[in-house]
C-alpha cells in the first residue's frame, strides 16, 4: 500500500524526495512563507500556493487514516474485523468509503429495521435474503415467526419486519453504494423550480434543470441561496429504471421462490433509503466543490488587490462619501500620520458645495495634498463630481493633483473595530473610516491587514462559505503577500507584524512596545532581544523584516541571516563590497556572476542554485518593493458619466473582480461594466481567472449601455482586435 508521502509526491507530480522534506519541515514547525522562500532546494522551489496545498492534502490524508484506524478499531471491538473487511478500509481512498464500510457497524438510531429485529423477524429475513432454490415461499416461512406478543399478527406484518431488516442491509452494502453513487455522478441531474410566484434574482432558476456533472459552481451557490431564502424548490433526479436494474442485480437470485419479495425489498431500500441519502450526499458535494472553487477564486482575487502598487510618500486626501452625515475628509502624510481632519456637505445643495471646495482647497494648500482617494459608498458619484470641480481649481492655480476611487470594503468594519479605536482614540468612527481610505491608496497592504479577509469583498457568495475554511484560505494569501513584499519593523503596525511568519499577535505587540522603549531597531540580530520572540520564531521572521536604520545593507534585504557569510563570500568572489550594495553599484553582478558559473559559484560559497539567485536578486537591490515592477493604478483627473458612454468606445479601466462567467471593469464611471467571458479572449478559456487578476489594466471597447438596469457590457477581445 502507498504511504501518504507517496500518494502526494503521485498526485502533486513532484520528486519524492522534495515531499519528504516539506511534511519534515512542516512537522518541525517551520511555515510556509519560511519554507517557500528560503528552503527552495529542499522542495524544489515550490511556491507558497503549491506547499499550501501539499499542507491541506496532507492534513486530509492524515485524517483518512486515523478514521480508518478509527473505525477498524471500533468494528474489531465488536468482534466483527475480518482481513478482508480490514483490507477493504485500508485501501479506501475517501471518507466517504470508509463510512461506506462502516456503515453496517455503526450504531444507528431506532429504525424500522432495528423494531423488526425486536420482534424476532432476522432470521426469516436471513433465509429469505439468501435465496436459497429450496427456500420456501416467503409467505410459507412467514408464518413460523407469528407471534401476537411481539406484535407480528399476520403474515403481512412478519414480512413487512423481513423486508426492512433486508432494505437496510442492501442500504448498507458499500459496494452497492459506490455503484449508484458512480451512476448518480454520471447521470443525475439538478432540478429547480419556484417556490413562489414573486419575481426575484432567482428567476434564472425557476424552471431550471442540468446534468450534476455540468453545473457550475456559481450556478450551485445562486441555487443553495435561493433555496434557503425560500424561493427555489431543489432536487437530484435519476432515472429509476437505470439505477433498479444495477440494484437487482447485486442482490436478486433469479430461480428462487424468493426472488420477487427480495426485488420488492430492493426497491423499497433504493426509495426510501439509499437515494434520499445519495441526493443529501451529492448536494452536499456539489456544494463542497462549489465552496472550494469559491474560496479558490477568493484567494486569487485577494492577492492583487492586497499587492496593488503603493501610491508612496504622497500626502494625500481621504474622502468618505455620505449623504445624512456629510463627507468626512482626512489628510494624511506620505508616511499615513494624520494632519487634519474635517467634514463637509457638498450633497446639500450648490452652496454647501462651493463651501465644500473651499474648505478642501484650503487643506490641499495648506498641507500640499497631491492625491485624493475617493471611496466607493454612497453619495461617491456626487463625491467624485464635486472633488474634479475642485482639482479644477487647485490644479489652475498651480498645484498638481490626481484623484482615485477606492474600494471602501471592510472600512466601516475597521473604523468601528477595537484596533481603530486604539489608533485613533480622539476621531469617531466615520473620521476613522476617512483616514482609512487615504492609507488604502498610499500603501493597501499595510492597511487592509488591519480588516477581515472576508470583509474585503473579493467575490460572490463569500458570506455563504464555511468561515474556518474560508479564513484559513483568505489568511494565507495575506499571510503570504506580507511576507512576499516584507514589512519595515520600525513603522509597521501590530497587524501587519502579526501576519510576518513565525510573529503572531503576542509577539507583534511585543515588538512594537520594544521599539516604543527602546527606539528604532538598528540590527536584525536587536530583533532576539523582543520578549517572548525565541530562536525558532526570530529564524521564521528574520528573511522578512527590514531593518533601513541598521548599519548593515543586508538588514534591508530579503537575504535571511544564516546567509548572509555566503552572501559576503559571493561579493567579494565577484570583486565587490557590502558598500557597493549600498551605492548600488553592482550592474556588472549578473554578467560576472554568468561568466564565473552559477553552480560554480553556488559551490564557493557554501549555498544552493535557487538561493544564490535569490541573493542576487536581493543584492542588486537593496530595500526594494516587489509591487513597485507591477503596473501602477490609474489617477484621473476629470470624471466621466453613464449618459458619457457610446457603444465602440475604447477606454482603460482596471479589473476589480473576476468571478466565474466574466469580469467587472472600473472605467471610471462609477458603475463597473462587465466583460463576459465570451469577450475576453478569442481563445477559449474555461475561466476569467485564467487570463485576468483583479488589478489588471486593460483596453475595452463599450459594447451596450444600460442606463435603466445601471448596467455595462464590455470586450476586452474587441479592444484587442482593434490594435
Amino acid at each position: 500500500m502507498e504511504t501518504i508521502n507517496q500518494i502526494l509526491a503521485r498526485e502533486l507530480g513532484r520528486e519524492q524526495s522534495h515531499i519528504d522534506n516539506v511534511i519534515k519541515l512542516l512537522d518541525e514547525g517551520n511555515t510556509i512563507p519560511f519554507i517557500a522562500r528560503y528552503r527552495k532546494e529542499l522542495h524544489g522551489a515550490m511556491d507558497d500556493t503549491s506547499l499550501r496545498t501539499l499542507e491541506e492534502r496532507l492534513q486530509y490524508l492524515r485524517g483518512l487514516e486515523e478514521r480508518r484506524e478509527a473505525v477498524k478499531k471500533s468494528i474489531d471491538e465488536q468482534g466483527k474485523l475480518t482481513d478482508e473487511l480490514a483490507a477493504a478500509i485500508d485501501s479506501a481512498k475517501t471518507l466517504a468509503e470508509v463510512e461506506d464500510l462502516y456503515r453496517p457497524y455503526k450504531q444507528k438510531r431506532r429504525t424500522r429495521a432495528t423494531v423488526a429485529r425486536e420482534k424476532g423477524l432476522e432470521p426469516l429475513a436471513a433465509l429469505l435474503f439468501a435465496q436459497e432454490r429450496d427456500c420456501p415461499r416467503p409467505e410459507d416461512a412467514a408464518r413460523e415467526f407469528l407471534a401476537p406478543e411481539k406484535s407480528v399478527d399476520t403474515v403481512t406484518d412478519a414480512l413487512q419486519g423481513a423486508s426492512d431488516i433486508i432494505a437496510e442491509q442492501i442500504s448498507d452494502d458499500a459496494d452497492i453504494r459506490k455503484a449508484l453513487r458512480g451512476l448518480l455522478s454520471r447521470q443525475g441531474r439538478l432540478a429547480c423550480c419556484a417556490a413562489t410566484e414573486e419575481d426575484s434574482v432567482y428567476r434564472l432558476y425557476y424552471d431550471f434543470e442540468q446534468a450534476l456533472s455540468r453545473l457550475q459552481g456559481h450556478q450551485i451557490l445562486a441555487i443553495n441561496r435561493g433555496e434557503k431564502e425560500g424561493v427555489l424548490k431543489v432536487s437530484v433526479t435519476l432515472d429509476r429504471d437505470q439505477a433498479l436494474p444495477l440494484l437487482r442485480r447485486a442482490v436478486v437470485k433469479p430461480g428462487s421462490p424468493a426472488m420477487e419479495f427480495i426485488k420488492s425489498a430492493a426497491e423499497d431500500a433504493y426509495d426510501r433509503l439509499i437515494f434520499p441519502s445519495l441526493e443529501r450526499e451529492a448536494r452536499s458535494l456539489l456544494t463542497e466543490q462549489a465552496n472550494e472553487g469559491a474560496i479558490g477564486q477568493f484567494a486569487l482575487n485577494l492577492k492583487p488587490l492586497l499587492m496593488q502598487p503603493p501610491v508612496k510618500g504622497k500626502v494625500t486626501m481621504g474622502l468618505d462619501p455620505g449623504y445624512r452625515m456629510g463627507c468626512k475628509v482626512a489628510v494624511v502624510d506620505g508616511t499615513g500620520k494624520v494632519l487634519d481632519t474635517a467634514v463637509v456637505y457638498p450633497t446639500y445643495g450648490e452652496r454647501q458645495e462651493r463651501e465644500a471646495i473651499a474648505v478642501l482647497a484650503g487643506l490641499i494648500t495648506k498641507h500640499g495634498v497631491e492625491n485624493i482617494a475617493i471611496g466607493n459608498g454612497t453619495a461617491s458619484r456626487e463625491t467624485e463630481q464635486m472633488a474634479v470641480k475642485l482639482i479644477r481649481q487647485v490644479n489652475e492655480a498651480g498645484a498638481h493633483v490626481s484623484y482615485m476611487i477606492v474600494s471602501e470594503a471592510g472600512a466601516s468594519v475597521y473604523s468601528a473595530s477595537k484596533l481603530a479605536a486604539e489608533e485613533f482614540p480622539q476621531f469617531d468612527v466615520n473620521l476613522r473610516s476617512a483616514v482609512s481610505i487615504a492609507r488604502r491608496l498610499q500603501d493597501p497592504l499595510a492597511e487592509l491587514v488591519k480588516i477581515d479577509p472576508k470583509a474585503i469583498g473579493v467575490g460572490q457568495y463569500q458570506h455563504d462559505m464555511p468561515p474556518k475554511q474560508l479564513d484559513e484560505a483568505l489568511g494565507g494569501v495575506v499571510e503570504d503577500c506580507v511576507n512576499a513584499v516584507g514589512v519595515d519593523i520600525n513603522t509597521a503596525s501590530p497587524s501587519l507584524l502579526q501576519r510576518v511568519a513565525g510573529l503572531n499577535g503576542t509577539t507583534a505587540k511585543n515588538v512594537v512596545a520594544y521599539r516604543e522603549e527602546n527606539g528604532p531597531f538598528t540590527s536584525r540580530a536587536q530583533i532576539k532581544k523582543v520578549p517572548k520572540l525565541g530562536p525558532k520564531a526570530f529564524q521564521q521572521c528574520a528573511g522578512f523584516l527590514r531593518v533601513p536604520e541598521s548599519k548593515s545593507v543586508l538588514d534591508n534585504t530579503a537575504v535571511h541571516p544564516e546567509s548572509y557569510d555566503a552572501a559576503k563570500a559571493l561579493l567579494e568572489l565577484m570583486g565587490y563590497t557590502l558598500a557597493d550594495v549600498k551605492d548600488e553599484k553592482l550592474s556588472d553582478l549578473p554578467a560576472r556572476l554568468k561568466a564565473y558559473g552559477e553552480a560554480k559559484a553556488a559551490a564557493a560559497v557554501g549555498t544552493g542554485v535557487p538561493t544564490l539567485r535569490d541573493i542576487t536578486a536581493e543584492l542588486l537591490k537593496p530595500g526594494r518593493d516587489v509591487r513597485d515592477e507591477l503596473p501602477q493604478p490609474i489617477l484621473r483627473t476629470d470624471v466621466m458619466e453613464m449618459k458619457d458612454l457610446k457603444p465602440g468606445m475604447v477606454l482603460t479601466g482596471t479589473v476589480r473582480n473576476v468571478i466565474d462567467f466574466g469580469a467587472f471593469v472600473d472605467i471610471g464611471v462609477h458603475q463597473d461594466g462587465l466583460v463576459h467571458i465570451s469577450q475576453i479572449s478569442s481563445k477559449f478559456i474555461k475561466h476569467p481567472s485564467e487570463v485576468l487578476t483583479v488589478g489588471d489594466v486593460v483596453k475595452v471597447v463599450v459594447l451596450d449601455v444600460d442606463e435603466k438596469k445601471n448596467r455595462i457590457s464590455l470586450s476586452i477581445k474587441q479592444a484587442k482586435d482593434r490594435e
